[in-house]
């Protein structure tokens, strides 16, 4: 009995690998894009202005998801970097992305915008992270 063996290629295992970041990377950021933009028509429902600077025209309620989904590309697309290029990769990203999401939580109170606004752009910084960065840490 012989046995063949059939090599790999270095594409293949890269197309593999990205596979595995992309898919539930994209599901992931397709639900807190959801959720956001949940959360937002509900403070938009309770008269939060969400308008930055105050006074200017509000944010629309589909940006937040427009924003969730951008943002979300790029951590996928860091993932893919760091699965790479490091060693310990999941433990970087997660490092890199709850100081990106803490640091995402300064503009808002430094802007011109009511305490319920920030409060908002805060949450949904949030609830951005808390979904996305799991499900892409564990798949590195």
């Amino acid at each position: 009995m012989t046995t063949t063996t059939i090599p790999t290629s270095a594409t293949t295992t890269t197309a593999l690998s990205a596979r595995a970041l992309v898919r539930p990377g994209a599901a992931a950021a397709i639900v807190a894009a959801a959720v956001n933009v949940g959360v937002a028509g509900l403070a938009r429902a309770a008269d939060v202005s969400l308008q930055v600077p105050s006074g200017k025209e509000a944010i629309p309620v589909y940006a937040f998801g427009q924003v969730t989904l951008f943002c979300a590309a790029i951590g996928i697309a860091l993932a893919a970097v760091l699965r790479r290029t490091i060693a310990h990769p999941g433990r970087a990203f997660t490092m890199t992305t709850v100081a990106l999401t803490l640091v995402s939580m300064v503009p808002p109170f430094i802007v011109d915008a009511d305490l319920s606004t920030s409060v908002v752009l805060c949450a949904t910084h949030a609830i951005a992270a808390a979904i996305v960065i799991p499900v892409l840490a564990t798949r590195l």
